[in-house]
């Protein structure tokens, strides 16, 4: 069952303004012809360079998102995004249920939120209805503050915070770990991270994310994890899909 209270979910300290690292950005094609952001103070892209679109879909709304319905049998979904960036993998989401009829309820962690005018240079409108890419650049930043709805299925918040000040009592059907690589962002990928993350998992829910290392399988069967090792994105070999034991 989804919760709808936003109050729910918070941060501890709400962290950085919107325009704070905005002018480190720059806008690239990948190599799909898809659209994503280079952080020149991280050293990072938002997405592969071997094509944002491609690996959204193939990680997060085809490993994550439809393996969790299809296994499920649910009419409704729950997705916890660490590292919300562009917010390409909560519009191809949110697509998909609207396609499908299905109810989500997404939230973000996010704790250096682009502007809505750096999102509207993504391009990513040619992907999603274009209902849903006017109304998600309109309520975007409400959805910095409090619960919106982007459309009649679908509900979001984007929580402005470092990942280990949030807070919430909901557990949630799918999480979405897309945070920089480990050599750019080595806290995130550590115990402490990947537990805090993880405590908002319902038993039998699924943890996805691009990368798979031996220690990130180690971390994830120590919190009661199981592990399936699956072919990646283009440009990866593998990724990793974890299932919380019930």
């Amino acid at each position: 069952m989804i919760i709808h209270h936003i109050e729910t979910n918070s941060c501890k300290t709400q962290t950085h303004d919107l325009s704070t690292m905005n002018h480190e950005l720059q806008i690239v094609t990948t190599a799909d012809g898809s659209k994503t952001i280079y952080n020149a103070q991280v050293g990072e892209h938002y997405h592969s360079r071997h094509g944002a679109l491609q690996e959204s879909l193939h990680v997060f709304v085809n490993a994550g998102l439809d393996y969790f319905l299809a296994q499920s049998g649910a009419q409704e979904a729950s997705i916890l995004e660490v590292g919300f960036g562009t917010g390409l993998n909560f519009l191809l989401s949110a697509a998909y249920c609207t396609n499908h009829q299905i109810k989500l309820q997404y939230t973000g962690i996010e704790a250096y939120p682009l502007t809505a005018e750096m999102m509207s240079q993504t391009g990513y409108e040619q992907y999603i209805p274009t209902a849903l890419w006017d109304t998600y650049l309109q309520q975007y930043p409400d959805a910095l503050k409090n619960e919106v709805n982007t459309d009649a299925h679908t509900k979001l918040q984007v929580a402005h915070c470092q990942l280990m000040d949030f807070t919430t009592i909901q557990l949630y059907d799918i999480i979405y770990f897309d945070a920089f690589a480990a050599v750019h962002q080595p806290e995130m990928w550590e115990l402490p991270a990947i537990s805090h993350v993880s405590s908002f998992l319902k038993p039998g829910g699924v943890f996805v994310t691009y990368a798979i290392t031996g220690n990130l399988k180690r971390m994830l069967k120590s919190l009661g994890f199981s592990i399936q090792k699956i072919p990646g994105a283009p440009g990866k070999r593998e990724m990793l899909r974890a299932i919380r034991e019930l």
